[in-house]
């Protein structure tokens, strides 16, 4: 970690003169992944929120199985500047005729020159995420940032997912003209849950750039185990249905086809027992997590995330059954996201039971695994079930779980008013821990940040 002094650039004038500007306009873009998404967010003087612009483009990577970093890197640089030029023509419209130029952005329209607001600063997923996929954003982030001559913001992606439902608070505000906890709902601290595709840890987020990592996986996301398990459970027409490779969403719409599922769930005694096929034309168990975890208990593990042994006894059983019929996969299914999402459950509880944590009242689930909704009955049902009825579970609306620019651009929002900038010098980062106690210091532990704050000092 280096110290923070030396990653203290003094900004110029020209830059800090935006912080005085309470209404703030970003341009965003998101390429971490296999998604290319570009959104323009302007937060407004009572703290709420206007999405101007949104659009993703997901790459098509059905015939590997899965997210295949070549294909993805080119799909952004096919489609990265098609989203860029659509959102600036979504840019707020320029209708002051004092406005100064050198903010003002004129746009060839179809009825001809159109007068745009510039945004204040361009914000970009810098980390982690594919360095080439990355890069990709990066460069056309810094690219604006020259041209329009305004401050670069190069954000965390796991700390925009954490902050995703303080975005949510802000765009409802701006409908429901509701104004008192816009863009600070949920204040902090609060717990995190990041499961995705790529991430699955459990988070104190204390502030803005502190995010204590509590538990983190020692193998595999539950996204990707779960996404797996769909290409072994599903049936083949099933499969080919897909549009993408975002196999755990076909896995929740088979393992319950109802339009409104009652799940029948009811919260298990133990994390540890077995999971035993009930159907008799079937026989077939599934070991959970740390099952036997000796003298010291489950505890022993509290800090630990494991999914690898659940996928690898689903592979084991389809290999032993591969005639099972619709009844039998949608079972496994069930219980297999029912044993995954209750070890999930079991390292909040373990969690809520530190001294540190007790008087948190917010438990918030982001990332693409939160738009499942089996996960948002067995957690409430877990917490309900251990005396932990009042802790708030908030989900962000589906579109928002997965990867996205609007939370990239909300993230560069709170950063930019808290006065940090991004060197035209940085680079992207392939690892990028959330935790300032990680090896790399957290958020602001890496190279390349400008603090504007300094000057005032």
């Amino acid at each position: 970690m280096r110290p923070l002094c030396l990653l203290i650039r003094h900004s110029n004038p020209s830059i800090l003169r935006h912080v005085q500007r309470r209404q703030l306009l970003t341009l965003a873009i998101e390429t971490s992944c296999d998604d290319t998404s570009v959104a323009v967010l302007e937060k407004h003087e009572n703290s709420s929120a206007t999405l101007h612009f949104h659009s993703k483009i997901t790459s098509d990577n059905r015939i590997y199985g899965g997210v295949h970093p070549i294909a993805s890197h080119e799909s952004h640089q096919k489609t990265l500047a098609f989203l860029v030029d659509q959102a600036l023509h979504n840019l707020p419209n320029e209708k002051k005729a004092s406005a100064p130029v050198a903010d003002v952005l004129f746009l060839n329209g179809r009825d001809g020159v159109e007068t745009r607001k510039k945004p204040d600063f361009v914000t970009v997923t810098r980390g982690p995420g594919m360095r080439s996929s990355l890069n990709t954003g990066l460069d056309t982030a810094k690219g604006l940032a020259v041209a329009w001559q305004i401050p670069l913001l190069g954000v965390n992606h796991m700390q925009a997912h954490a902050l995703t439902p303080r975005l949510v608070s802000a765009l409802n505000a701006a409908v429901s003209r509701s104004f008192d906890t816009a863009g600070n709902d949920p204040a902090f601290p609060f717990l995190t849950l990041l499961v995705s595709g790529g991430h699955t840890m459990l988070v104190h987020s204390r502030s803005l750039c502190d995010h204590e990592i509590l538990a983190d996986t020692t193998d595999m996301a539950v996204g990707d185990m779960i996404d797996k398990t769909a290409r072994e459970v599903l049936p083949r027409t099933y499969l080919e249905s897909a549009s993408d490779v975002m196999y755990g969403k076909l896995l929740e719409s088979f393992a319950f086809p109802e339009e409104k599922p009652l799940h029948d769930y009811i919260p298990p005694s133990s994390f540890t027992r077995q999971r035993i096929c009930r159907l008799p034309d079937y026989e077939w168990t599934i070991n959970p997590p740390y099952c036997a975890p000796g003298p010291e208990g489950s505890i022993k593990y509290a800090d630990a995330f494991t999914f690898s042994g659940i996928g690898s006894s689903v592979k084991s059983i389809m290999s032993r059954l591969p005639e099972m019929d619709d009844t039998g996969r949608r079972e496994l299914a069930r219980e297999t996201m029912a044993l995954a999402f209750e070890h999930l459950a079991s390292r909040v509880l373990f969690a809520l039971q530190r001294p540190d944590i007790q008087t948190i009242q917010t438990l918030v689930v982001s990332g693409g695994v939160a738009s499942n909704q089996f996960l948002k009955t067995i957690l409430r049902e877990n917490l309900n079930a251990k005396g932990y009825r009042k802790i708030q579970l908030v989900f962000p609306p589906p579109k928002f779980c997965t990867d996205n620019a609007v939370m990239i651009a909300w993230t560069g929002i709170e950063m930019y008013e808290a006065r940090w900038r991004t060197s035209l010098e940085a680079m992207a980062i392939k690892k990028w821990s959330i935790d300032p106690k990680a090896a790399d210091g957290g958020i602001l532990g890496v190279d390349g940040w400008d603090s504007a704050a300094v000057q005032n000092q």
